[in-house]
């Protein structure tokens, strides 16, 4: 366990030591050029931007003008409607994807997000360039712009269904060669035997050791949501299609996961876990008359899961952020000569194998501590009166 805390610890320390170094970065290479800041502002006030932010970043590498770091690495983290492939010779290849919205005034609109391509309207909604819905679709109505009803399949979307796919066929596989074997006799190998492992090691370490008894209630869960989250770690880590879908840096996945735990822990804890909440075993004076400690143990049933939720958001975005940061480097010092460009790119290149062999330990780390915390809640909510001695 200590080991574990210890690699969670360099890791997060690793990633807030090395974000300052990015964003000193883009604040160095970005030039101050006033005219030519002025020109492009104009210039997007008279013809709407067109490009998504990851159509953009290709485009802006190759122009005389500045590099965005904050639209290239926001634009690969964010959600999107189309799946944005690669860029050649200025022209982006994208996979577009449906657009479901419904709209108060129309009613239900079905079509694909290429009709929306370079700032284009269609059937009276198109992709907002800037504003508080920059980059969602609005509709343009006599009270201005409004946001219909949108249930889009986004680039997290698919990936969202992509790796649940993913996880289904490698549970079928596994199930498939028990069947399929005698386990008596026959030892699994290759996925299976990988499989076997994990799940193993999940359930003997994690689950048992924090839920305690009655343990095999909680397992469906707690072995889905780590297989969930590891997969979907590591298919964010891939850089081509179908991976690189920022799925569990995303607040409503981190937030889904998190209320589910919440679910577990308060809709099957005992009545002894609800008297430690409401009535806990301190002084008097601290219940009565003014309910300190029944009042921070309510604040803590809320507070366990919300750290659940942060600490899979921040830990996974963070990492997602460093290595974008470092690739980014490569087109900072695009301008500051051949020599000295590549050699720093050389650098963020090996820099960046690095951060690809880190993300692999957050990623798994990041599953095996969203699961042991949420044995340990569980057990906690089942615990038992301690017996008086005889």
């Amino acid at each position: 366990m200590h080991r574990i805390v210890s690699f969670t610890t360099l890791a997060a320390a690793l990633l807030l030591m090395l974000l300052p170094v990015s964003l000193q970065a883009q604040e160095t290479a970005l030039p101050a050029d006033d005219q030519a800041q002025a020109a492009e502002v104009q210039a997007v006030e008279e013809e709407p931007m067109t490009e998504t932010a990851e159509e953009a970043v290709p485009a802006e590498a190759g122009q005389e003008g500045s590099f965005d770091v904050k639209n290239y690495i926001f634009g690969h983290i964010g959600d999107s409607y189309e799946w944005h492939i690669t860029t050649i010779n200025g022209k982006s290849i994208a996979i577009p994807l449906p657009v479901i919205v419904h709209s108060r005034t129309s009613g239900w609109h079905i079509f694909m997000s290429n009709r929306l391509e370079h700032g284009e309207s269609h059937q009276g909604l198109r992709i907002a360039t800037e504003g508080k819905n920059e980059g969602k679709i609005v509709e343009d109505t006599a009270e201005g712009e409004v946001r219909p009803f949108d249930i889009s399949i986004t680039k997290n979307v698919l990936g969202l269904f992509i790796n649940c796919a993913l996880l289904v066929v490698l549970v079928l596989l596994t199930s498939r060669w028990y069947r399929r074997h005698d386990v008596l006799n026959e030892a699994p190998t290759g996925l299976t035997g990988v499989m076997e492992m994990l799940i193993m090691m999940v359930t003997n370490d994690i689950i048992k050791e924090g839920v305690g008894k009655d343990y095999e209630k909680y397992a469906p869960y707690l072995l889905t949501a780590f297989f969930f989250i590891f997969i979907n770690n590591l298919m964010g880590i891939v850089p081509f299609f179908p991976g690189g879908a920022n799925i569990t840096g995303n607040i409503a996945i981190t937030l889904t996961l998190a209320l589910c735990t919440f679910l577990a822990v308060n809709l099957f804890g005992n009545k002894h876990y609800y008297k430690d909440i409401f009535w806990p075993e301190v002084p008097t004076w601290l219940k009565v008359p003014m309910p300190l400690m029944p009042l921070i143990e309510v604040i803590g049933m809320f507070t366990k899961p919300f750290s659940l939720m942060v600490r899979l958001f921040a830990n996974i975005l963070a990492g997602h952020i460093m290595l974008l940061g470092v690739i980014a480097v490569i087109f900072l010092t695009a301008k500051l000569g051949p020599v000295l460009n590549g050699s720093m790119s050389v650098i963020a290149v090996l820099f960046g194998v690095f951060m690809d062999i880190l993300e692999l330990l957050v990623a798994f780390l990041q599953a095996y501590v969203f699961t042991m915390l949420s044995s340990v809640f569980i057990g906690l909510s089942r615990q038992e009166p301690a017996e008086e001695k005889e």
